[in-house]
């Protein structure tokens, strides 16, 4: 039996800009009223970066995690998944600042395994990061979402699953299309899914134009999907997306004729948490 289709919402990321998107949120107030419209659309989880309100550069800061996460969970039933990828922080104790916001204790956070060359700069992810992380976010309670930018971090996350620093089930993302990660091709999407272990949970993105293509494979081989501005600002070829509750509404609409129940955010806790198992 196929599990309701956990939608989530990334609603601003580190990349866009207004410039490219007048739309794009950059206060906390207004990321998260774009996460709380697209709770109303239909998604299950908000997946969170923040912003400096007046430029609209990435953040790390802690208060404006905090405010976000407040605004959503005042607001109903959502779940929350705070970034830690601190690609803003370059000084300091970066893993320890970077997992400063498990401490918020949200519903999830993503946890990068593996590096990369991230379009333009490193994306530096240490196999020490991993373990901390892990360890972190089981002390804190917090649900790791495994971020896996190719087949080599699938691998490195089963080492983790391996030494028991992640619960079952675990939960992977599968980030396709980010210059230079794995192309977002059908193809390299259903040969991610075969490196999956047993039992993962497992969700799919697509950068730009791949986003409604993966969306849908993800959708019929039965994992979950991630829209919103962190990855697209084109609802459609030449059409800017109104805003990021439209990406909502546009892959309900398609998992509505796909058969795909959407999940509620109590049926997504409790298939994250392993109490609800399709055809168990």
């Amino acid at each position: 039996m196929t599990p309701p289709l956990i939608l989530t919402a990334a609603v601003v990321g580190s990349r866009p800009m207004r410039d490219q998107h007048p739309g794009v949120p950059y206060t906390p107030a207004e990321i998260a009223n774009a996460a709380i419209a697209c709770y109303h659309a239909g998604a299950a989880i908000a997946h969170i970066h923040v912003r400096d309100p007046a430029s609209g550069r990435p953040s790390s800061r802690l208060d404006y995690f905090a405010e976000v996460l407040e605004r959503i969970r005042a607001a109903g039933e959502m779940l929350v998944n705070l970034t830690t990828s601190g690609l803003d922080i370059t000084t300091g104790d970066l893993t320890a600042r970077r997992l400063e916001v498990v401490g918020l204790r949200p519903d999830l956070c993503s946890l990068d395994v593996g590096s990369l060359n991230f379009r333009d700069r490193v994306f530096a992810n240490p196999p020490d990061f991993g373990e901390k992380a892990a360890a972190a976010m089981a002390a804190a309670g917090v649900k790791p979402e495994i971020e896996v930018f190719d087949v080599g971090h699938i691998a490195q996350a089963e080492h983790l699953l391996r030494r028991g620093l992640i619960a079952p089930p675990p939960l992977f993302q599968l980030c396709m299309g980010v210059p230079w990660g794995i192309p977002a091709t059908p193809e390299n999407l259903i040969f991610m899914h075969s490196k999956l272990p047993a039992g993962a949970i497992w969700s799919v993105l697509g950068v730009g134009r791949a986003q409604l293509p993966m969306i849908t494979m993800g959708i019929l081989l039965g994992g979950h999907v991630r829209v919103g501005f962190e990855d697209n600002l084109y609802l459609r070829q030449g059409e800017l997306a109104a805003s990021n509750a439209d990406f909502v509404r546009q892959a309900a609409g398609l998992a509505a004729q796909l058969q795909r129940p959407l999940a509620t955010p109590a049926q997504a806790r409790a298939l994250l948490d392993g109490s609800l198992i399709p055809g168990g």
